[in-house]
């Protein structure tokens, strides 16, 4: 009799350690278009292709790495993005591009290689910050390309920061939704010099 209640504590134990040590469920993260439209400027009649967009190699992977100081990481195993951060980027950027140029052709994957745009975008990103209870920070050399016989390239570089809304320090959302915003603004830069390139 002893012995059987002594194994029935102890398997009950052990399933309540099993329990215990279940791994919590994997969040995914997205980022999304955020650029309004502009309106005082006249929509543009060109196709864009966003070529190519390159990300550090510390922050290529599925995982959110997060900045805990200076020299140190945390690479969260249980949030992560939805999707390769490089191709991700490059389609929330075409989309961003495509509201702010007013014009639905500007395309990003691999249409972008068999498409015939009137400017190539390619970006190599410096830095893709996720801290948390502070936001993050995007820093990014870009260069567009015109397409037209004997055309020049623009270069420029983003260097742009985005806080997370107080009380959301912690949130994984609000620090997919700062990198969405920021995103928008490296668009708004690129757009600027399509523009200016095009004379409107």
């Amino acid at each position: 009799m002893i012995g059987a209640r002594a194994a029935g504590i102890v398997g009950l134990v052990l399933a309540l350690s099993l329990a215990g040590c279940a791994s919590p469920p994997a969040r995914f993260y997205a980022l999304a278009a955020t650029a309004v439209p502009d309106t005082a400027s006249p929509p543009l009649s060109v196709a864009v292709a966003v070529d190519s967009v390159a990300v550090p190699a510390a922050v290529d992977r599925p995982q959110f790495v997060v900045h805990k100081g200076a020299n140190r990481v945390f690479v969260d195993e249980f949030n992560r993005w939805a999707a390769p951060l490089s191709s991700s980027i490059a389609r929330t950027l075409a989309e961003d591009l495509a509201n702010l140029l007013g014009t639905p052709r500007v395309v990003s994957g691999p249409l972008a290689e068999s498409f015939d745009p009137a400017y190539r975008v390619s970006v190599d990103i410096q830095r893709f910050d996720s801290v948390r209870g502070q936001g993050s920070v995007l820093d990014a050399v870009w260069v567009v390309r015109s397409t037209a016989a004997g055309g020049t390239a623009t270069s420029g570089r983003s260097t742009l920061r985005e806080a997370v809304p107080a009380g959301e320090g912690g949130d994984y959302d609000a620090l997919a939704a700062a990198h969405s915003r920021a995103i928008a603004a490296l668009a708004r830069d690129i757009a600027a010099a399509i523009r200016a390139r095009d004379g409107r």
